[in-house]
């Protein structure tokens, strides 16, 4: 049970972390929080590995099922401090809530997996069926999920929680996303006598017309998928006196239950393919953006920009346990799905593991001026966490 005692705990826990900037690939000052927090109260089974991802583990005393908590702990930049109403990074609380970049997306929440993790294992004396694993993730806001598959490679988790905002709802599925570029390759010549190269851009031009007219599917519980342009760039750039010889767009591609690389590619290519057909100057080309990122670690990671989206009935037995259980602390949640990406895609969309979402504050909160966290939804998510634990640590 979360008493005042505990709830200070958590408190003390979530303000360290939020003053621990760090931003993607500087994530290791919160590393060494959850290190601190982890071993101060007497556990020491902590795996960081090449990328920098944070492992805490407690081990029942049964054999059972892994439970992995997964929270990302780094965060979008502050771009500009003098704008916001409190020190983003110095964790004031003020009329019950903490400000700060993370507090909502998502230190509050990964804070409250590490104390609910602690406080459930110590109540029952380690005595439960199964493992508990909280990760702290690295480079999820650069892309999702691709930390990820290190941390379900090691784990081998048989449901994990994640801990994106949601109100302490229960989220089951999430739409996915995949960065898309399309390529034009022309002739360079002098701006002067345009005649003698092949202009990219306007081949572009020609491209993206005909990709506005592509209408990606549908489905009845996550709606419409998306693919919009989101920039345009040529080259050389800027063009002094010269026919550009390569243009670049990228869109921005929503995903639904089920799509593939292969199925969301494939009507782009298409196009391409009958535009070249019927005029042999274009050249064009699609492909998947690459993300590559150095680790505070001194790694690189690196991954295509394709994160599927994942979908579960709410009927699924690992879910009416959870639903259960919270209903029998008093919580009345709601059954939904997230409206942006999270590392469910490389969990549920990849890797097929049961996975389902329960995190404290506002989605509309991430990435905000004044981002804060309120503390009553700080202290419910870690209870909520607990009941998790109950529920399918049997």
């Amino acid at each position: 049970m979360m008493d005042e005692s505990r709830k200070e705990q958590l408190t003390a826990l979530c303000g360290k972390m939020i003053k621990a900037q760090s931003y993607s690939g500087h994530e290791n000052l919160v590393a060494e929080e959850m290190k601190t927090f982890w071993e101060a109260n007497g556990f020491r089974d902590i795996h960081v590995d090449r990328y920098g991802n944070c492992i805490c583990h407690i081990k029942g005393s049964r054999p059972g099922p892994r439970i992995l908590f997964d929270g990302h702990m780094d965060t979008v930049p502050v771009t500009d401090a003098s704008k916001w109403e409190h020190d983003p990074f110095g964790a004031e609380i003020v009329d019950g809530r903490m400000y700060g970049r993370g507090t909502s997306d998502m230190k509050g929440a990964l804070s409250a997996m590490l104390a609910a993790a602690v406080f459930f294992a110590k109540d029952c004396g380690n005595d439960f069926a199964g493992d508990i694993y909280v990760a702290g993730v690295v480079h999820e806001e650069c892309f999702e999920g691709v930390a990820a598959r290190a941390i379900s490679e090691y784990v081998k988790p048989d449901v994990v929680v994640i801990g994106e905002a949601s109100l302490c709802n229960v989220k089951i599925g999430q739409r996915g996303r995949a960065e898309i570029v399309v390529e034009t390759f022309g002739v360079p010549a002098h701006s002067a006598n345009p005649e003698k190269g092949v202009n990219a851009v306007y081949g572009m031009c020609r491209v993206i017309e005909e990709i506005r007219k592509l209408t990606p599917p549908s489905h009845p519980v996550m709606g419409k998928g998306i693919l919009e342009l989101t920039d345009i760039k040529s080259s050389p750039y800027p063009g002094a006196s010269v026919v550009p010889e390569y243009c670049r767009a990228t869109y921005d591609r929503r995903l639904l239950v089920g799509e593939t690389k292969e199925s969301v590619l494939k009507p782009i290519q298409d196009l391409l393919d009958r535009m070249m057909a019927e005029d042999p100057a274009l050249k064009a080309k699609a492909s998947f953006a690459v993300g590559k990122e150095l680790c505070y670690t001194g790694e690189t990671i690196e991954g295509e920009r394709f994160f599927p989206g994942w979908l579960y009935d709410r009927e699924e037995p690992f879910v009416q346990d959870v639903l259960e259980k919270l209903h029998e602390m008093g919580y009345e949640p709601e059954i939904t799905q997230y409206n942006f990406c999270t590392n469910g895609s490389h969990y549920a969309g990849e890797a097929g593991i049961r996975t389902l979402g329960i995190g404290p504050s506002r989605e509309n909160l991430a990435h905000t001026v004044n981002e804060y966290i309120e503390l009553s939804e700080l202290h419910k998510v870690a209870d909520c966490y607990q009941g998790v634990m109950e529920a399918l640590l049997k």
